[in-house]
C-alpha cells in the first residue's frame, strides 16, 4: 500500500471529512436553504452542452485521444488536458480518465 494511502487509514494523516470528522458538540446545526435552478434553466442548461458537444465534436474526438494517449504516459498531461477543457465537457474528460485508470470506488 503506498505510503498516502496508509497514512489516510491508519489516521496519521488526517483528512478532514475522511478519516476526521468535525466533533459534533462543536457548534449547532444550522439549515441551510439550497439554490436550485428551475426546469426552463436546466433544460436551456442541457441545450448549451448539447449544442457545445455538436459544434466541437471533432475537435473533442482529436483532443480526447492525445488526452488518453497521454495519461497512459509518463509524460505531463497539464497542457493536453486544458487544451481538452477548450473544446470538451468535464464528463467526456472525465470518461477518458476512467477509461485509462479505472473508476475510483471507496472503501467504506
Amino acid at each position: 500500500m503506498m505510503r498516502y494511502e496508509q497514512r489516510k487509514h491508519d489516521g496519521s494523516l488526517p483528512i478532514i471529512g475522511v478519516n476526521t470528522f468535525r466533533n459534533s458538540h462543536d457548534e449547532p446545526h444550522r439549515e441551510l436553504e439550497l439554490a436550485r435552478g428551475t426546469e426552463a434553466e436546466k433544460q436551456s442548461q442541457l441545450r448549451r452542452v448539447r449544442e457545445f458537444q455538436q459544434r466541437n465534436r471533432d475537435a473533442a474526438h482529436a483532443a480526447l485521444a492525445r488526452l488518453e494517449a497521454v495519461a497512459r504516459t509518463d509524460e505531463n498531461i497539464f497542457e493536453v488536458l486544458m487544451e481538452a477543457a477548450r473544446v470538451c465537457t468535464l464528463q467526456q474528460i472525465t470518461d477518458t480518465f476512467f477509461t485509462v485508470g479505472g473508476q475510483y470506488r471507496r472503501n467504506v
